[in-house]
C-alpha cells in the first residue's frame, strides 16, 4: 500500500479555501510563518478574521497587534492564557504551534491593510 504524503503548503490552501474572506498568505519560503497562518485559519480567522480585521475579537491587521502587544510575549500569554472572550489554546496547541501563530500575526497580517 502506498501513502500519500500532502505537503503543509497544500493543506494551508484547503484550510483557506474553507475559511470566508480573503486569507493573508505567509510567504512559502517560511515554514514556520506556513505553520502560523495554518494554525490562525483554523483556530483565529472565525473571531479576527482571515485578514486579521476584526469582528467578534479583535482588529490584528493595519500595526493594531503591534500596538496592543509591543512585547511578544504579552501577546503569546494571551493566547495561551486566554482572557474575556478569548480562549485559552495552551492545551490545544504546542508551544511551536504558539510561537508559529504569534510570528505570522506579528509579521503577516500586522502589515496587512484592511480588506485585502
Amino acid at each position: 500500500m502506498r501513502v500519500v504524503s500532502f505537503g503543509l503548503g497544500l493543506l494551508v490552501l484547503f484550510a483557506t479555501a474553507c475559511t470566508p474572506g480573503a486569507a493573508v498568505e505567509a510567504p512559502a519560503d517560511e515554514p514556520e510563518l506556513v505553520l502560523g497562518q495554518l494554525i490562525y485559519t483554523n483556530n483565529c480567522a472565525s473571531c479576527h478574521r482571515p485578514d486579521g480585521r476584526g469582528g467578534r475579537g479583535v482588529q490584528l491587521n493595519e500595526g493594531k497587534v503591534i500596538e496592543n502587544f509591543a512585547n511578544p510575549a504579552d501577546q503569546l500569554a494571551l493566547i495561551a492564557n486566554g482572557r474575556g472572550q478569548m480562549p485559552a489554546y495552551s492545551a490545544r496547541l504546542t508551544a511551536e504551534q504558539l510561537d508559529a501563530v504569534v510570528r505570522y500575526t506579528r509579521e503577516v497580517l500586522n502589515t496587512a491593510a484592511a480588506g485585502e
